[in-house]
């Protein structure tokens, strides 16, 4: 059987102190209690807990010392904080001392229960990912996924890796198409050789050519000495020729001459140099489609087309997102920071359909960890288009119908309050003095709450009554 949760409360108010035990109770946590902070630092230290709640201002040691001593033992063990202050400054101050959240008085039980659950799951994620076995990543070539998309783009590579064959990589912007060539090369037997990329379409014809073939000296302006091109410079190695379909027909034919012969000429110079390069082409636009409407030169097509890999988008393999998504935060981790991503800011991940694909997950996780606040990756701390704006409605009616049915069936900390006192006031027979006994509280306290919570009765009143005249004549009056 799976043991509940372990939490432990800690205020200095007694009322609160059981009322949060009955709540959480109820609701599938087991519970311990401390009323100062030094009791709550010795009972962890005594027992272990899933999570603590914590009231800041207490005598004998507040909040922040149970989240500054906890945080320095336990530093995976999440601490909310509660204030009825609501002190920005105070906020600051707990979030900085490593306190996982801070919530104001009064709170909502279900919203309470729904925030314990979320900093439990992502405590759990957290461990089972120390745990679990990595994902497929050829060697830290930054290919990350498990899908079956994945798993043919790795078997094409591997086969790949074993010949010398021109190769063609399509797919969206964002998929990966580089850091599929580097992978190529790295498992080559040129890997101890030069791998070198050029985006095709940054540069004018002009200076595409003299970027890859070279250019003598008064080539052109600015041609001010001669220079090797990086065919030349990648000589033995692998080329990455991206973007591809952006070309002209001239370098097309330039750039056929050369996958046919072996051999570059610089511009301006009537000699040719030969070179030993493997070619690894791309494009993210449909270079067949191109070929049939005549605005890419079919010859080159299929000279680059030997070997075709075509890159998934990131939406047709979306169990690939969490693998992603983790990666990528411990890519940026460092030994004092880590990262939690809760299971909703996952949902939202994973409900998104990436149009800028793994490169749009990148970014969007490098904001979300400049946000989050201790490490915890809530979907707050994600681009706010993530789930679009008709999802972002959908989601904000779903809340508020969903909240209409737990209006009914969680009550409130004040309702929880006012039930535990009529349940203690129906025990003692409406004994006002025996419930404030009973409570730890005084005698006036309990008076205001019967008033306030409109629970004085016949019973209660003759009770007090009989009471008070018990009193009178102890008294002599």
């Amino acid at each position: 059987m799976t043991s509940l949760p372990n939490i432990l409360v800690v205020d200095d108010d007694r009322l609160i102190r059981n009322t949060l035990e009955a709540a959480l109770s109820l609701n599938g946590f087991r519970v311990s209690l401390a009323k100062t902070g030094r009791e709550a630092i010795a009972a962890a230290q005594a027992q272990a807990f899933d999570a603590v709640i914590s009231d800041i201002y207490m005598p004998d040691g507040d909040g922040l010392d149970v989240v500054r001593e906890l945080h320095s033992t336990q530093p995976a063990l999440p601490v909310i904080l509660m204030t009825a202050q609501g002190e920005l400054d105070m906020t600051v101050r707990a979030l900085a001392e490593g306190a996982r959240d801070v919530i104001a008085k009064p709170f909502d039980v279900a919203a309470l229960t729904r925030l314990l659950n979320e900093h439990l799951t992502a405590n759990r994620r957290k461990s089972k990912s120390l745990t679990a076995p990595t994902s497929p990543d050829f060697s830290g070539s930054g290919l990350i996924g498990r899908s079956p998309a994945m798993m043919t783009v790795y078997k094409l590579i591997a086969v790949a890796a074993r010949n010398d064959a021109t190769i063609l990589l399509t797919g969206e912007s964002g998929t990966g198409k580089e850091l599929t060539a580097r992978a190529i090369h790295d498992f080559s037997e040129r890997k101890d050789k030069p791998f070198l990329a050029v985006n095709c379409a940054g540069l004018t014809d002009t200076l595409l050519e003299s970027e890859l073939f070279g250019h003598t000296k008064g080539a052109f302006t600015g041609a001010n000495a001669d220079r090797a091109g990086l065919f030349e410079a990648a000589d033995g190695g692998t080329l990455f020729l991206d973007e591809l379909a952006s070309t002209s027909p001239a370098f097309q034919a330039s750039l056929l001459r050369v996958l046919q012969s072996g051999e570059v000429r610089r511009v301006g110079s009537p000699q040719t140099r030969r070179v030993n390069v493997r070619i690894i082409g791309a494009s993210n636009s449909p270079l067949r489609e191109l070929v049939a409407n005549g605005e890419f030169r079919a010859d080159l097509f299929y000279r680059l087309s030997v070997l075709t890999i075509d890159l998934p988008p990131l939406r047709q393999r979306p169990g690939d997102i969490e693998l992603l998504a983790q990666h990528f935060l411990r890519r940026n981790s460092t030994n004092d920071q880590s990262f939690l991503l809760t299971e909703e800011a996952l949902q939202v991940l994973q409900r998104h359909s990436f149009p800028g694909n793994v490169r749009e997950l990148e970014n969007a996780m490098k904001r979300a960890m400049a946000l989050c606040v201790n490490g915890v990756i809530t979907p707050d701390c994600l681009p706010s288009h993530l789930a679009g704006k008709d999802q972002d409605s959908l989601e904000q009616s779903e809340r508020k119908d969903s909240l209409k049915l737990l209006a009914a069936d969680w009550p409130t900390l004040e309702e929880l309050e006012r039930r535990y006192l009529q349940l203690v006031l129906e025990k003692v027979h409406g004994n006002r003095q025996h419930a404030a006994d009973l409570l730890g509280i005084a005698r006036r306290t309990i008076q205001r709450l019967i008033i306030r919570y409109g629970l004085v009765t016949a019973d209660s009143a003759e009770s007090d009554d009989s009471e008070s005249a018990s009193t009178r004549a102890q008294q002599g009056e």
